[in-house]
């Protein structure tokens, strides 16, 4: 039967395992990226923990144990799998290590003989008491990882975090051989010593190679942007060339009008207004509201719908054609929202469900925009399906930083195949 001192050690070395490794994991993860449930982990790690403490296993069935422990509470984090398994393998080795100083340390102040604990409670009091001390020196340790790791939210390809591996791997295997055939002298602990300082390093080293890779992919993804708001600047300057075309060719209908109204041919005058005011109202699509980038946008969006069969209806109407939005600002939020409206609406099969509602209204202090849409599937994503899908996410982040620069808001929500994005803008006095 196993001696309740031993127990009540093994149930304060869980303890201190699950508060050291919450920190850890705080620290490499990002505190921010812990699930809402995170105590549940907490307590089943440590649950685990204080079994795996008391439990009699051999050395490999224990090295496996332990790591599916650790990997418990990794579970605890919105993170890559990758992430989990990397950070989770890199703690398992640091803690070995530190083992097997803790355990020259024991040897070099108690001076026991690893070779004499036959008696197995007194094994597992050597076992408890070398984890106790090796959580207290994994206190700084962690420190120093805090201090050269951030978070690790960016994906790099898998053979980087395979030869990520190759030091802890290394570290391990080197660290048994030394523990198996060399003195616990002096040496032993600057070898030790030294590997520990590599695997810390190593993360020095992967977290730069995070760092640059996401600096690339993101000035990748900018310039993308940019080359998506030189083609909506594209579609403005076309509908504002098509408003100067309309205001050119109704002058010239003008001089014709006035010309019947000259010699009196009155019915033909009305007749050729209406055909006018027809072919207006055809060409401009009845957007007037005032505002030069909304009309525009708007214009561009209905004649997209048109020629891809998607039915569009429109409700706008501003208290003011002067907003207090930057125009560039307004051409982004409005732009992405209804680029990806019409992008879903295109891979509607069936013509009579392509459906679109733009609704775009505004009051003394701020803008709303809704725009409606149809949708394939229920579970459709809220990134684009382009070929460039991360570029399209981005259009998404583009829209909340705007929000964020007014004190606004996005809402997206999905019901019966019906995609609604909602989109609020107060106005800022100061902005132009």
């Amino acid at each position: 039967m196993m001696d309740y001192r031993l127990l009540l050690l093994n149930f304060v070395v869980s303890l201190v395992m699950c508060l050291q490794l919450n920190f850890y994991f705080n620290s490499v993860l990002s505190k921010s990226t812990k699930k809402a449930n995170s105590m549940v982990y907490l307590l089943i790690f440590w649950v685990l923990d204080f079994l795996y403490l008391c439990a009699e296993l051999p050395a490999l069935v224990s090295s496996l144990s332990a790591l599916v422990v650790i990997f418990s509470l990794a579970h605890a984090y919105h993170v890559d799998l990758k992430l989990k398994i990397i950070f989770s393998t890199l703690y398992a080795v640091l803690l070995t290590l530190v083992n097997y100083i803790s355990t020259y340390i024991l040897y070099d102040v108690e001076t026991f003989d690893l070779n004499s604990l036959h008696n197995m409670n007194n094994a597992q009091f050597l076992f408890s008491k070398i984890m106790l001390l090796s959580c207290m020196l994994m206190f700084p340790l962690i420190q120093i990882i805090r201090l050269v790791a951030k978070r690790k939210s960016f994906p790099i390809h898998t053979r980087y975090y395979l030869l990520f591996l190759i030091v802890p791997v290394v570290s391990i295997i080197q660290g048994n051989v030394m523990s198996m055939y060399s003195e616990k002298n002096i040496y032993y602990f600057i070898s030790i010593f030294g590997l520990l300082l590599l695997n810390v390093f190593i993360v020095y080293i992967f977290d730069n190679i995070v760092e640059k890779f996401q600096l690339i992919h993101q000035n990748s993804q900018l310039q993308n942007q940019m080359d998506y708001q030189d083609a909506n600047y594209e579609k403005t300057v076309h509908s504002f060339k098509n408003i100067k075309r309309i205001v050119h060719d109704t002058n010239q209908q003008f001089l014709y009008i006035e010309e019947c109204i000259k010699r009196n041919e009155l019915e033909q005058a009305r007749e050729h207004i209406r055909v006018t005011l027809n072919k207006i109202e055809d060409a401009y699509h009845r957007v007037n509201t005032g505002n030069l980038v909304i009309d525009a946008l708007v214009t561009n969006t209905l004649n997209i719908g048109q020629a891809n069969g998607i039915k569009i209806d429109t409700k706008l109407s501003l208290a003011m054609k002067d907003i207090h939005i930057e125009r560039y600002d307004l051409c982004v939020v409005l732009g992405n929202m209804l680029d990806n409206a019409i992008e879903a609406s295109k891979k509607i099969k069936i013509a009579d469900d392509r459906y679109m509602l733009i609704k775009i209204h505004s009051n003394e202090s701020a803008l709303f925009l809704h725009i409606l849409n149809h949708v394939e599937k229920e579970d459709v994503s809220l990134y684009s399906q382009k070929p460039n899908p991360e570029f399209h996410g981005l259009g998404l982040t583009n829209i909340s930083r705007i929000c964020e620069k007014y004190g606004g808001n996005m809402t997206i929500e999905m019901k019966n195949k019906v995609f609604n994005n909602m989109v609020v803008l107060p106005f800022h006095t100061n902005n132009p």
